[in-house]
């Protein structure tokens, strides 16, 4: 399809903005640009037809099953985008009197204090803009309570090997040395090799529980009372916590501070759906040094502490409030009750996947499984060479979002599915006849999945090239 600059024709418009009802103010010219931005010339019908288009070509929750693992795309209820619709959320400012935001205050009041009943946590900052953003903040978190200590030589981050791969980047940007320790035949943390990573060197440790691989590990918290023992503090990653929400607290794991997506696990659109959200909850010991513009509430109303040894500011203002709304919104709409029912469909739609696969599929972990599971394509592709990306574009000829491939790298040949709550038993199993038929496939035919997908409207790029020699922007003629 042609792109809007190739649509555009000089002097064609809509006429979509209404008069300016404000005093026009004229700058001096030396601050103006002095070329003519070059925008796209269109008509009203051609735009809309375009982005339709655009919307055609893309595959989303609406269009068909969408099993992409450890990133939860879920459900993302139209009540919850009415809410922050209203204009009492969309045309306020940051720097209005407080006395005229009480409501918005108060959607945060009350959004941290169900996320710090769900989480076990004793406060929260929403200032961080997304999940490696709390990350970092949480990290941050870790640094000030030591250095509050004198405890400068506490400088290591110890990682799992199956960890998100923000997690030990996210601590390298907090100026830590990271530690891998690796998993056990389990999937889980290797309990003798964290006890011989802790040391009086050890800041923290970086977990997500479940893991990567769609596991709780059954040492949790033996793995922590190791850490808190060395002198460190524990950092929950709350990517998987969709998978028990409700059920278990990393709280009451022995987990110190937390960041969670509000755009993954709480209903929000994330990813080219919209902005995130990464608030970070800590127990009472670190409040402290949580940063500016914490809300709360006084005998006057709802307002903003500044803990008293605080980190400065992460970002501008308070976050993305309207995601912070919408969050709220799907909590007070699920309740108690719904919350932990999400969860546990969650957990009974990936183990029913992945028992209707197994048999057909190795599973690189025969555990029962959370929120995702991780199949292992290795022997497949030694024994007919159709490796995890072959599947995986197979599955696009079929209306399936591909799976995760190649995550978490200690599983050969990955692919890491994740059904999410929503999904009825009905496209589970239709689900599975379309992977167990790309099975058949890999052994009947494999140069066809080489060239997967066949019916799309991009076939298979060359990724090398793509990756080499990206076109990254649009080149205009002379005359434009």
């Amino acid at each position: 399809m042609k792109l809007l600059f190739e649509l555009s024709r000089d002097n064609r418009k809509m006429d979509l903005i209404p008069p300016c009802e404000v005093e026009t103010v004229q700058y001096d010219e030396s601050l103006l640009r002095q070329d003519k931005l070059n925008l796209p010339q269109v008509s009203e019908v051609d735009l809309s037809r375009h982005y339709t288009e655009l919307a055609k070509q893309a595959h989303g929750v609406n269009d068909g099953f969408y099993p992409l693992g450890s990133c939860t795309m879920k459900y993302n209820p139209r009540i919850d985008e009415e809410a922050a619709s209203q204009p009492g959320f969309t045309q306020i400012h940051p720097l209005q009197p407080l006395s005229t935001v009480q409501g918005a205050l108060e959607v945060m009041y009350q959004c941290k204090q169900l996320l710090m009943e769900i989480t076990g946590m004793d406060d929260m900052t929403f200032q961080p803009a997304a999940g490696a953003h709390g990350e970092y903040t949480g990290l941050l978190l870790i640094r000030k309570y030591h250095q509050a200590r004198g405890d400068d030589k506490r400088v290591n981050i110890i990682v799992p090997d199956s960890a998100h791969g923000t997690n030990p980047a996210s601590a390298s940007m907090a100026g830590f040395k990271v530690i891998n320790v690796p998993s056990n035949e389990k999937g889980g943390v290797d309990i003798e090799a964290l006890k011989n990573a802790v040391g009086e060197d050890t800041a923290g440790l970086m977990l997500t529980n479940p893991n990567t691989l769609g596991l709780f590990d059954p040492n949790i918290l033996e793995i922590t009372r190791i850490v808190h023992e060395a002198g460190g503090l524990c950092y929950y990653d709350g990517a998987n916590m969709n998978a028990i929400m409700g059920t278990v607290r990393p709280g009451d794991m022995g987990f110190d501070c937390i960041h969670l997506n509000l755009h993954k696990t709480f209903g929000t659109p994330h990813g080219g759906g919209g902005p995130g959200s990464g608030p970070v909850g800590c127990k009472e010991f670190l409040k402290e040094y949580l940063p500016l513009g914490v809300v709360d509430k006084n005998m006057s109303g709802y307002g903003f502490i500044q803990p008293a040894d605080t980190m400065g500011m992460v970002r501008s203002f308070y976050g993305n409030f309207l995601v912070v709304v919408k969050a709220l919104t799907y909590i007070k709409s699920l309740g108690r009750e719904g919350i932990k029912e999400a969860s546990s469909n969650a957990v009974l739609n990936a183990n029913y996947l992945m028992n209707r696969l197994k048999g057909y599929y190795d599973v690189a972990y025969d555990e029962i499984c959370m929120h995702e599971f991780v199949l292992s394509l290795d022997s497949l592709k030694h024994e007919t060479g159709v490796s995890a990306m072959d599947i995986a574009k197979g599955s696009l000829d079929y209306g399936i979002h591909p799976p995760t491939m190649y995550f978490p790298l200690i599983v050969h040949e990955a692919l890491m599915l994740e059904p999410t709550e929503t999904e009825s038993r009905e496209t589970l199993d239709e689900a599975a006849e379309i992977f167990i038929k790309l099975r058949e496939l890999a052994k009947e035919d494999p140069h066809y999945l080489h060239d997967a997908p066949h019916n799309c409207l991009i076939s298979r790029p060359d990724e090398v090239e793509a990756a080499r020699k990206p076109i990254l922007r649009y080149e205009f003629g002379n005359d434009q």
